[in-house]
């Protein structure tokens, strides 16, 4: 039985200082926290591994770029677009057709691997809600069905189609901060190569849809494939939706207001920018920069405060689409 003293002043002074310690050792985790606000975070990526073989790899790193290490380690294509604390989604074509995509899950060492079921996927990013347990994909069902928007349940692998439009299309959905909403790439017409592909919100069901971005009509320096109007990252935050566009010739990060009010250029690297995820605090951006359209990329994190910019990879080859996944 553990000592008690019988003295009040004396067990007093006892659950002082325990009291105390408590609160030192708080205040250190929160000076760490403050010190490295990033200390729980890894960022993973994707990496042309070989260009002959069509082998992409999914990789990891810290955020100061140190600790890089392949976590797939298998000759297929597989490519990361999202996670969800320390759970990473990555789409792969292991044990199917070449480039016939499903969807994966691991922890961020790419351990505890799992086919999470629903349909075959297209070459998207995505996004969840409901602490996780649901995605939005976007996928397809046969060879007429393409690019239509689609919730996963995360345990099952069961799933809806929330978008039936088989001359549309529907790609790099993400919720809202709250669920409710839904904003993706959106184009009417697929097949029309003059038709521009722009970022629409809706409802999560995909009811009351409307466009929020509005491509400059006097700009011609896009190619038909190029991105107008890239993936979209909702940013809590800053309440912005972030999203590349190659405009005057360059790709750059741009930024649009939920309401579809304000459009502007979020910042200029000095290099062109491309994908990109923001930390889970709001702050912080791992996004992938390049010198032009035939140059490789690599991976940077850039402070939205203090607008310092690090570069985090240094590799020959093609470092993209990176993603905030905890340890």
């Amino acid at each position: 039985m553990p000592f008690a003293p019988a003295n009040p002043t004396l067990r007093k002074i006892l659950f002082m200082k325990k009291m105390l310690l408590v609160l030192f050792l708080m205040g250190i985790s929160i000076f760490t926290q403050a010190q490295n606000p990033l200390q729980d975070y890894k960022i993973a990526y994707n990496l042309l591994e070989n260009r002959d073989a069509d082998d992409y790899e999914v990789y990891i790193m810290n955020p100061d770029g140190t600790g890089k290490a392949n976590i797939t380690k298998h000759p297929d294509v597989a490519w990361t677009y999202y996670a969800y604390r320390d759970k990473l989604y990555w789409i792969s074509d292991r044990d199917t057709c070449h480039r016939c995509y499903y969807l994966y899950r691991s922890d961020a060492d790419g351990k505890d691997i799992k086919k999470v079921g629903g349909p075959r996927l297209e070459d998207s990013w995505m996004a969840s809600r409901k602490k996780g347990c649901e995605l939005i994909v976007a996928g397809r069902i046969g060879k007429e069905l393409r690019y239509q928007l689609f919730i996963v349940d995360t345990d099952s692998g069961k799933f809806r189609q929330i978008t039936n439009d088989t001359a549309a299309q529907y790609a790099d959905p993400t919720f809202s901060p709250d669920g409710k909403q839904i904003v993706y790439r959106y184009k009417k017409h697929k097949r029309d190569r003059i038709e521009k592909a722009e970022l629409w919100m809706a409802n999560a069901d995909g009811s009351n849809p409307r466009q929020l971005t509005h491509y400059p009509p006097t700009d011609t320096t896009a190619e038909w494939h190029a991105y107008h109007a890239g993936p979209p990252h909702w940013n809590a935050k800053l309440n912005l939706i972030t999203y590349q566009s190659k405009q005057n010739g360059k790709y750059g990060l741009y930024a649009v207001s939920p309401d579809g009010k304000r459009n502007f250029l979020l910042h200029d690297f000095g290099m062109e920018a491309g994908w990109h995820d923001w930390s889970p605090d709001g702050r912080y951006l791992a996004v992938e920069l390049f010198a032009d359209g035939n140059s490789p990329s690599d991976i940077y994190l850039w402070d939205y405060e203090t607008k310092q910019l690090t570069r985090l990879t240094d590799g020959p080859g093609y470092e993209s689409s990176p993603v905030w996944v905890r340890k």
